[in-house]
């Protein structure tokens, strides 16, 4: 389970624009009066998501969030009662969609950024270069060969949907550096 524990981490911190926090699952929060004020806590998820959709209204209201170390204690034989195949597909939605209405909310309604271009084009790019190889692929099993300007198509958009995609990334963490 170590290997989804790490996914959910690093989509946190894709989702949350948080790129400096290390591990936000434990669900222990301290927050401030003034936070507590921003967030509108009926529209918050319930489930074992809580501490990401925390995050994410957190950056959206420009709150600086740190780190604090803890150590959980459980009592003898108490075990989690978390089902991860359930957890995960369900958090897993739960970041996409916190990740865009993020987007929507803090780049282009609140304050326009143009690094929403940039994750739009890099999806555009990802979904023709899914349709390209798809293509590629075809031409190979009816053909037995693949034409060179099919690969040259399919591999250029694979770069521009990994370049935009970063891009925007990198223009996300300098957007949200100075919430350490």
């Amino acid at each position: 389970m170590k290997c989804n524990h790490f996914r959910l981490f690093v989509f946190t911190k894709i989702a949350s624009g948080y790129w400096h926090v290390a591990d936000s699952q434990s669900g222990y929060t301290a927050i401030n009066k003034k936070a507590l004020q921003l967030i509108d806590w009926d529209q918050l998820y319930t489930w074992y998501g809580h501490p990401n959709d925390i995050l994410v209204r957190l950056n959206v209201h420009n709150c600086r969030v740190k780190d604090v170390p803890v150590e959980p204690i459980y009592n003898i034989g108490e075990k989690s009662g978390i089902k991860y195949k359930k957890a995960i597909f369900a958090i897993g939605w739960l970041l996409i969609k916190l990740f865009f209405w993020r987007m929507k909310e803090k780049y282009i309604i609140r304050d326009f950024h143009p690094l929403v271009f940039f994750y739009i084009l890099g999806g555009l790019f990802s979904m023709l270069t899914f349709l390209l190889f798809v293509r590629l692929f075809i031409q190979w099993y009816l053909n037995g060969y693949i034409p060179p300007i099919n690969a040259l198509a399919a591999m250029f958009s694979f770069m521009s949907a990994s370049l935009f995609t970063l891009f925007g990334m990198w223009f996300d963490m300098e957007a949200n550096k100075d919430l350490e």
